[in-house]
């Protein structure tokens, strides 16, 4: 008894230290988890094509591997590069040139009040947008350093991950406390809502943003091609969505006199930008993996919060992870799972 006793005592010493030893590594190396994030990501959407490559072809695995780093390098971090110089240039000139920004925003404020009673902007609202716009060249210089970091991150793990996934998937098999069918359907969820969401959802960035794109371009926008490029990344925010673009635009077409345009380009933002996203979501999501859109929107709400951008791929994830693991539970512990000893 008394061995029984140390050997469970030295077991929870053990776990307490490994547990203190994650929770410092973790809090060093959050500034890292996007990259880790997108890392498996990527080695998720390109594991089976690895394998085959590897295990069917017999082709060299370091060189398999250095070739698909090379392949996401070209495919993600190069349009990424440069959609970054293309707009970084014009969103400096307009941080840059507060006052201007300002000016226009008491205009629309204006004739928004002149129109509803409505007040959109107060002073105090004007203080907070200066101060906020003084800092806002320093956050992006840090933000970008970040951002490369993270870049450097995902691509050196995803070459290990590569080389090494199988021994890692073995081993987080051994470690998952779970019947094998369970494992299984953890795994399948895992693998299912990384591939609809990784590529849905910048599917439905670029559709939305090239739609609002063209409707900018025709209803006179200056810079359209910022603000259509703006409207596909702010797709992925949930419920607001596009609309914290071409809602603002609209109102500024409207408050400097083009009547005409402001109307055309809400009802073309109501008929086409805004619908373009739920067509999309029936055709292109569904033959993907069939995804409530409640997990969809609260997912992409939780995910961001703790995972920044990939939180629109993880977020999802766990609101799936968390239903399959009731499931599951009732499965395992459940009244209906088998009993120790019974036949």
């Amino acid at each position: 008894m008394l061995v029984d006793f140390n050997d469970r005592l030295r077991q929870i010493v053990l776990l307490a230290v490994i547990i203190l030893l994650a929770l410092v590594l973790l809090k060093q190396l959050y500034i890292f988890l996007p990259g880790f994030l997108g890392s498996i990501t990527l080695y998720i959407l390109l594991r089976e094509s690895y394998n085959r490559i590897t295990l069917i072809k017999r082709r060299n695995k370091t060189i398999t591997a250095l070739f698909f780093v090379l392949l996401s390098l070209i495919i993600i971090a190069i349009p990424v590069y440069f959609s970054a110089m293309l707009i970084s240039d014009k969103i400096l000139a307009l941080a840059g040139n507060s006052a201007t920004l300002i000016a226009d925003a008491k205009m629309v404020s204006q004739k928004v009040f002149e129109q509803t009673g409505f007040a959109l902007l107060t002073d105090e609202n004007l203080a907070e947008f200066q101060k906020k716009m003084a800092t806002f060249v320093p956050t992006v210089l840090n933000s970008s350093a970040t951002i490369i970091s993270n870049f450097a991150v995902m691509f050196f793990v995803l070459y290990f991950l590569l080389k090494n996934g199988r021994d890692v998937e073995k081993f987080l098999r051994k470690f998952i406390p779970l019947k094998e069918e369970n494992i299984n359907l953890l795994s399948t969820e895992t693998r299912n809502m990384i591939r609809a969401n990784a590529i849905g959802i910048p599917v439905l960035a670029i559709i939305q943003g090239t739609i609002a794109t063209i409707g900018y371009a025709i209803f006179g926008v200056q810079d359209w091609g910022l603000w259509g490029f703006l409207t596909g990344v702010f797709s992925m925010v949930p419920v607001v969505g596009t609309s914290i673009i071409w809602i603002p635009l609209t109102l500024y077409i409207y408050a400097s006199g083009h009547n005409g345009a402001a109307i055309g380009l809400l009802v073309y933002a109501v008929v086409l930008i805004v619908n373009a996203d739920y067509a999309a979501r029936l055709t292109i999501l569904k033959r993907l993996i069939d995804v409530h859109p409640l997990i969809t929107i609260f997912g992409v709400i939780v995910g961001i919060g703790l995972f920044g951008f990939w939180g629109v791929i993880f977020g999802p994830l766990l609101i799936s992870y968390f239903i399959i693991l009731v499931k599951i539970y009732m499965n395992e512990f459940g009244t209906g799972a088998e009993q120790p000893g019974t036949a």
